[in-house]
């Protein structure tokens, strides 16, 4: 069940999660599977702690990965991803269900330019069978993130899984 303050956040601006009941999309591939979409679509929802302390969460296309050296010249220190338990504590969600919806205020949202290039795309709703279809400029709107280059590809040597 999609928590009530994503619910709320997602009504506020005219949009719905889609639930699926069986399934996960706790990873990229599967929630293209579920949707019918291409991995790419997929806005996943990666959450890092700067050696300052600071939290940024990370959208991006769901067949890339972050990039270490870009997370540190576009926040100005070393980042490292969340635990799962540092995750939860974070945001309120299980890893495989984390969205940028209804998060804490102090966590800075970044969004991967990546994501443009695709008219709908996919973030989780805060469980791990879920999605919402939008736009990119809803996402940037909905939830003040910055926009920029995060990412390289899922293939690239040296760089963060997400």
């Amino acid at each position: 069940m999609i928590p009530q303050h994503v619910a709320a956040c997602l009504a506020a601006h005219g949009l719905q999660a889609i639930e699926f009941s069986p399934g996960t999309t706790a990873t990229a591939e599967l929630a293209a599977r579920q949707l019918g979409v291409q991995v790419g679509q997929i806005a996943k929802s990666l959450l890092f702690v700067g050696k300052d302390g600071r939290l940024a969460m990370l959208l991006c296309p769901g067949d890339r990965k972050a990039s270490s050296g870009k997370l540190k010249a576009a926040l100005g220190v070393k980042t490292r991803m969340t635990r799962p338990d540092e995750t939860l504590a974070a945001t309120g969600f299980e890893p495989g269900g984390v969205c940028p919806f209804g998060i804490d205020g102090g966590i800075l949202v970044l969004v991967d330019v990546g994501l443009r290039q695709y008219a709908t795309i996919y973030p989780a709703a805060g469980t791990n069978a879920s999605g919402v279809p939008m736009t990119f400029d809803q996402l940037i709107e909905i939830t003040h993130g910055r926009a920029g280059d995060f990412t390289v590809a899922e293939d690239a040597g040296g760089e963060m899984a997400g």
